[in-house]
């Protein structure tokens, strides 16, 4: 989302306000000042065919090449905070999740609210927590699904996926411990980090 759409968007789904707010700033300064830009060139063009008087010089192609500019910085920082999701979605080994036993002890409320902080995508229902991922297609949902269930497999912790063309949700709590323990957290924190590749 970061690359393919507005700069900034992308960040603020995967929960880093202050970067997405700056890259979107950023980027919407510099589309305003090159679409001034274009504007007084297009205006100036029909004022020629419309007029003897030439048009007095255009002194925005500095302002134009600048809006360029803060929008390459915008989406180079876009780059940098998806490369840095996609680093920490790779460090994110599944052998962390399976150090959770099945038997996990349930979280208390202040665990659970601790760790919702933490996860500001992810709601909470009761006993389980939930997240709708959107994607581009209904191929990007599948590869996230098919992504998510490798690693389910792995920890042996299966969320409830539902699939609508190109929204998926995920429903996670422990059932062996009758509510959501550690094991929910870290796993949804994995789902986070796989819906950014």
């Amino acid at each position: 989302m970061n690359l393919l759409g507005t700069p900034g968007l992308g960040s603020l789904m995967a929960g880093h306000i202050a970067a997405g707010i700056g890259q979107l700033i950023i980027f919407l300064a510099g589309f305003v000042l090159f679409f001034v830009w274009t504007v007084k060139n297009i205006t100036d063009y029909y004022h020629t065919a419309f007029s003897e008087i030439p048009p007095e010089p255009n002194g925005w192609g500095g302002r134009a090449v600048l809006g360029i500019l803060l929008c390459v910085a915008a989406w180079i920082w876009s780059l940098m905070t998806s490369l840095n999701l996609s680093r920490e979605a790779s460090s994110i080994d599944a052998t962390t999740l399976k150090s959770f036993a099945a038997g996990q002890i349930k979280a208390d409320e202040t665990k659970i609210q601790t760790a919702l902080a933490a996860l500001p995508q992810w709601r909470r229902n009761g006993e389980i927590i939930l997240r709708t991922f959107q994607f581009k297609n209904f191929p990007a949902a599948l590869k996230f699904v098919n992504d998510v269930g490798q690693i389910a497999e792995q920890v042996q912790h299966h969320p409830d996926i539902d699939i609508r063309w190109n929204k998926v949700t995920l429903a996670l709590t422990t059932h062996d411990a009758g509510g959501l323990t550690e094991k929910d957290f870290a796993m949804a924190r994995q789902c986070d980090a796989l819906s950014l590749r």
